[in-house]
């Protein structure tokens, strides 16, 4: 198990010391999310970053800063699911895992880092790596977690710059992928945070059984409910004041 990958123009593994510094991530814009295990593998990549988590096989959360030149059309362009390079196979899921799951269990190959909002660079395959892949209701994929990734990018358009954090949560049990080979789990939800520099914040909580015609903005939820329910403390670096005006109107709520 390796704590710390770590990949940008080139790839290297760190050193145990590395463990005990400060590490500054350009797609977290208040320090990156605490609270995850200590076995989890912190990955980053030019596009984003992520937190892999060992039990789950899954990212306990992705970063990513989305900017006007990032965005492209990916609708030609093919999804290659690998496994990550960065992860032991025991730390993964791989292609074949998801052999079946549509038929079975409803489940689209989900991004947590859009393909589309990086089909703009050389680096959109990367979001193809199933450490950025979640097993996700098609319903959920195709429906309001598509709207609010579209929103995204819309917001870029007039701000110039987004970050977005997202993460996979655990609440009730849920049918594992029927073609994979190694224990895991499949999330019961999704929350997701967009943010700008100023602190102007819109978060939201995305469960399973969504149905397709589900508003996005009726998924809004505080940014406290998200940290609580996760586990994690999203913006770790912030000012007790950061935090500022409520960014949903600026997403079409």
């Amino acid at each position: 198990m390796r704590r710390f990958s770590i990949i940008l123009a080139f790839a290297f593994l760190a050193t145990p010391a590395l463990a005990d510094r400060e590490i500054h991530i350009v797609h977290c814009l208040q320090g990156c999310p605490t609270g995850t295990p200590e076995t989890n593998d912190l990955i980053i990549r030019q596009i984003y970053a992520l937190s892999s988590n060992d039990d789950t096989k899954l990212a306990d959360w992705v970063a990513y800063t989305v900017t006007k030149e990032t965005i492209g059309t990916s609708a030609s362009l093919n999804r290659d699911w690998k496994s990550d390079p960065a992860l032991d196979d025991s730390e993964t899921l791989e292609p074949d895992d998801y052999k079946g799951a549509h038929k079975h269990i409803k489940t689209d190959r989900g991004h947590m880092a859009p393909l589309a909002s990086f089909a703009g660079t050389v680096f959109w395959r990367d979001t193809n790596y199933l450490s950025n892949i979640t097993p996700q209701r098609s319903e959920l994929n195709q429906g309001s977690w598509l709207g609010l990734e579209t929103a995204e990018r819309e917001l870029t358009w007039k701000q110039g710059e987004v970050w977005v954090l997202t993460g996979t949560l655990y609440e009730k049990p849920e049918d594992p992928l029927p073609g994979a080979d190694e224990p895991h789990k499949v999330p019961s939800g999704f929350w997701k945070v967009v943010a700008l520099e100023n602190g102007q914040i819109a978060g939201f909580i995305f469960d399973q059984e969504l149905a397709r015609d589900a508003a996005y903005c009726d998924q809004s939820k505080p940014l406290q409910e998200i940290e609580d329910r996760s586990g994690l403390d999203l913006f770790p670096d912030a000012a007790a004041d950061w935090v500022s005006e409520d960014l949903r109107a600026d997403l079409g709520c």
